[in-house]
């Protein structure tokens, strides 16, 4: 989803493809897990994922496949550096969904006088 293209849905329709993108990101996030993980990711920096498993409380495959959902909707950016993975936001991906909910104040058209 391009940014600079895409206004907030409070301003304007969104095209088909631009709904069908942040459709995406936010299904990412529908699940609590992969809101705690990303909440340990952004408090972080950058996280290994064998320091997720503990906090919380998933096993490393389930930690793995959180991980891959939220690296397929851009909100992170994974690096394996030898047998471990690193973990770290993509600010673009929150970027787009904060545009995408970000309220802004549509122009006021003039009202017409009051009909009798």
């Amino acid at each position: 989803m391009n940014m600079e293209c895409c206004p907030s849905i409070t301003v304007a329709a969104m095209s088909e493809s631009d709904a069908v993108e942040a459709a995406r990101r936010f299904k990412a996030l529908s699940d609590p897990a992969r809101v705690r993980l990303l909440s340990l990711i952004a408090e972080s920096g950058e996280i290994c994922g064998c320091d997720l498993e503990g906090p919380l409380g998933l096993s490393q495959p389930t930690v793995s496949h959180h991980l891959k959902v939220l690296a397929e909707a851009e909100l992170i950016h994974k690096e394996r550096r030898g047998k471990w993975v690193y973990a770290h936001l993509r600010q673009e991906g929150f970027n787009a969904l904060r545009e995408v909910l970000t309220t802004r104040t549509r122009k006021t058209l003039p009202r017409t006088a009051a009909r009798s």
